[in-house]
């Protein structure tokens, strides 16, 4: 039996009116892939949303991780910035530094000039004060005292003395001559006198070392340094070494000096 228009559009009909049939026949005609293929479809079709989804949002994340890195150059671009003024500023502040450096140290030198001046200064002052009053200053210990210039005895010095110990005694700062008022027995004793705003052991061995010049040229010597103060060192050493020690006026160790000095000749 054959099939033909009339049936098939019976069919149609009836399917029309069936739909229940339809889904059968659908089920009869076609394979089981392809009526899985429309979920398969839809399947794919969400997969695909939900990968654009992700996309977007991965998206999204760089876009962020790209201002994010854009916002950390700038930072680092001012940060630059900034070390490279800090730097700067460094060294114009050790320039500055090593400015200062160098004006503290002429300053330095400068007062260290000014105080060698001023010592000097004081120290020739000194001199003439006690050349102007050596009776003030030698008086209670000598009758008859009287400041002598050795060039005064130039004739006795250069017969018992080398050049160079003649020149020496020259640069005596004071040389006083007259009789002990406690020993009358001595008819002239000599003071070599070295002076100094502050004595320190240097001035004690030039005097000592005058002093025995002076003995050797026949001339009954005793040492004597003399100042506003002494350093402790001078103390001590004009202590041991016998030598008189007139500080701000003060006389010191006459006695010991004298006892020493006269009773070695």
């Amino acid at each position: 039996m054959g099939f033909d228009v009339k049936d098939y559009l019976d069919l149609v009909r009836l399917l029309q009116e069936h739909p229940e049939w339809r889904a059968e026949l659908r089920r009869l005609i076609l394979t089981d892939e392809l009526l899985a293929l429309p979920e398969l479809v839809r399947e794919l079709a969400d997969a695909q949303r939900r990968t654009e989804e992700r996309l977007l949002i991965l998206t999204e994340r760089i876009d962020a991780l790209a201002e994010a890195q854009r916002r950390a150059e700038e930072r680092m671009g001012r940060l630059e910035a900034v070390v490279e003024e800090l730097a700067e500023a460094q060294r114009r502040t050790e320039e500055r530094v090593g400015h200062h450096e160098e004006l503290l140290q002429a300053l330095l030198e400068s007062h260290k000039r000014l105080v060698e001046i001023v010592g000097d200064l004081k120290g020739r002052m000194l001199e003439l004060t006690y050349r102007d009053r050596a009776a003030a200053y030698f008086g209670p210990l000598l009758r008859r005292m009287k400041v002598v210039d050795p060039y005064e005895l130039e004739e006795v010095l250069r017969a018992h003395l080398s050049e160079k110990e003649f020149r020496d005694i020259l640069w005596l700062d004071l040389l006083v001559c007259g009789q002990p008022r406690v020993r009358p027995e001595i008819a002239e004793l000599w003071l070599a006198v070295e002076i100094s705003s502050v004595v320190d052991r240097g001035d004690v061995e030039r005097a000592e070392r005058r002093a025995m010049t002076l003995r050797r040229a026949g001339y009954r010597a005793i040492p004597v340094v003399a100042g506003e103060r002494l350093t402790q060192g001078a103390e001590d050493e004009s202590r041991e070494r016998r030598v008189v020690a007139v500080r701000d006026g003060h006389i010191l160790f006459w006695e010991e000096a004298l006892s020493a000095w006269v009773e070695g000749t």
